[in-house]
């Protein structure tokens, strides 16, 4: 990797909690040039512009995310378990994200009339959230570890819905309840409305 992209990627590191924080339109020049220890031609010599940058940052900090979501899942041979250890992670795993909360929830909020460009960025990490959830609940119809009638787009929807829709009160509220409801209302629903019947006996309920 040149250095000149080396350095665009440590910029994009350093402004992501900036703006997973204040927003697009909270985020100042200089809460960028004192994150980055740059002035401003420092960061434009790199971006064409702050909302350049902005997307970027969002790139970074929804990789984290995501990545973090998955943690653990791919070892996990029954696809309902996967889907179980998802909606824990989402639960537990949040030392080590970018600070601020999910970046999909306040960059769709931040971008929802007044920047297109990020509210696009944020449909298609939202795409990309879906796709994955979706994948494994069409792997587990294949393997007869999913009921057959279960919608597997509707399934992904109602995860992450329900998932970043208790996150806003949680955080609102501040307090975990409304999170953890959320949370064991979806593993019981996995178990009792999702997961074959035929798969239980071999599955690993831990």
């Amino acid at each position: 990797m040149r250095k000149g992209e080396q350095t665009r990627q440590e910029i994009s590191r350093k402004a992501a909690p900036i703006f997973n924080q204040k927003g697009y339109s909270g985020t100042a020049l200089s809460d960028l040039m004192r994150a980055t220890g740059l002035k401003k031609g420092g960061i434009y010599r790199h971006f064409g512009s702050k909302q350049e940058l902005a997307g970027d940052a969002f790139d970074h900090a929804w990789k984290i995310a995501m990545d973090t979501r998955f943690q653990g899942t791919e070892e996990i041979p029954n696809t309902v378990d996967r889907l179980k250890q998802i909606v824990r992670n989402f639960r537990d795993r949040r030392t080590g994200l970018v600070p601020g909360g999910c970046p999909l929830l306040n960059t769709a909020i931040d971008s929802d009339d007044g920047n297109p460009k990020l509210r696009t960025k944020a449909r298609q990490a939202l795409s990309s959230w879906l796709d994955r959830l979706q994948s494994i609940a069409d792997e587990g119809k294949r393997r007869g570890e999913v009921r057959f009638d279960v919608d597997s787009a509707k399934l992904a929807t109602l995860i992450a819905s329900t998932l970043e829709g208790s996150h806003m009160v949680s955080r609102l509220q501040r307090k975990e309840d409304p999170l953890d409801l959320a949370c064991r209302h979806l593993e019981e629903y996995l178990e009792t409305g999702v997961r074959a019947r035929k798969s239980k006996a071999g599955a690993d309920k831990s």
